[in-house]
């Protein structure tokens, strides 16, 4: 089965036989690769219900949810690993979901687009509103309702008391880069974050 890069790389930072729990799974494609070719076993969450039937037909176990209030329903570390993938600044409530995570897994992968990209501060100073490949909806018909850079998203990752233990650069494009941290927040379409608790 192909991955989308992004989805490649989060699925190689994810062990075999590892129980995951993937949120904002969509159609299911990454939870059915691991599943398929690392002896995974997984829970898909998604709210969008054209998803939640592509992934059931995908052979994925998927539980309709609302990720902002519904994810009491999964108990203390009942999962191995927790994926977030371009996912969190769809959330109303992003940092409750962070938490959340933090309490159900003990490894934790988050991907984002990052919004102080270089070319996305160019579209603002000319008045418009950042479009890409990593952000390809227009401001009135987008699903993004948070907005961050990678700097912003990591002091909340510290303030919630997740250690990043590993940051994944990623170009427009999703090839992963060998950029310094000072420029990474330039440079970056987009970044993969393994994470655990303090």
């Amino acid at each position: 089965m192909s991955l989308r890069p992004d989805l490649a790389l989060v699925a190689a930072l994810i062990p075999s036989g590892s129980r995951v729990l993937d949120l904002g799974c969509g159609s299911g494609e990454l939870l059915a690769s691991l599943m398929a070719d690392d002896g995974c076993r997984g829970t898909g969450v998604e709210i969008d219900p054209p998803s939640v039937l592509a992934a059931i037909a995908a052979g994925v176990p998927v539980i309709e949810l609302d990720l902002d209030t519904e994810l009491d329903e999964f108990a203390d570390h009942s999962y191995d690993v927790v994926v977030l993938s371009r996912t969190v600044q769809t959330l109303h409530r992003p940092v409750e979901v962070l938490q959340h995570m933090r309490r159900i897994g003990d490894r934790l992968i988050v991907s984002v687009p990052n919004f102080g990209y270089w070319r996305h501060r160019l579209r603002l100073l000319r008045g418009r509103m950042p479009m890409s490949r990593e952000i390809p909806h227009a401001w009135y018909d987008t699903p993004n309702l948070r907005h961050t850079t990678l700097v912003e998203l990591e002091e909340l990752f510290g303030r919630l008391g997740l250690v990043i233990e590993q940051r994944i650069v990623l170009s427009p494009r999703g090839v992963p880069l060998r950029s310094g941290d000072r420029l990474a927040n330039i440079v970056a379409g987009s970044a993969v974050y393994v994470l655990r608790a303090a």
